[in-house]
């Protein structure tokens, strides 16, 4: 159980106590060896074939800068692919876009980048007390 604010939660969603879930792909890409060039394909070529993806929500993106745990920065960039539930994210990976998009990913991502998925638990303000 997680205590924040004197409210008591679950750790996990239990059944479907939250209801349907939004979940997203999230994708961790290691530092490349040439960032400008990776940038540039990325935005300019990646990001539009992601933008393709049926059933995606949203996309966010973003380089990190710091590890504020003291540990390695082992990642360079990261990705948050949104979709509204598993069924339209199951859909949107079996589409010919995204075997378009996985085969430029192939490509582009330097070796040691991984991709998950990760299902929202929809506590938002959990940690505000909201």
């Amino acid at each position: 159980m997680l205590t924040t604010r004197n409210q008591v939660w679950p750790a996990r969603p239990v059944g479907d106590r939250f209801g349907v879930m939004a979940v997203k792909l999230v994708v961790l890409y290691s530092h490349p060896d040439d960032p400008d060039a990776f940038d540039r394909h990325y935005f300019d070529i990646h990001m539009p074939m992601v933008r393709q993806l049926p059933g995606l929500l949203r996309a966010e993106t973003g380089r990190l800068v710091n590890a504020l745990d003291g540990g390695a920065q082992s990642f360079y960039r990261v990705a948050e692919l949104y979709f509204p539930d598993e069924a339209a994210m199951d859909a949107g990976l079996a589409s010919d876009a995204w075997k378009a998009t996985a085969a430029d990913y192939q490509q582009l991502a330097p070796p040691g980048s991984r991709m998950f998925v990760e299902i929202l638990d929809g506590q938002a303000g959990l940690l505000a007390g909201a």
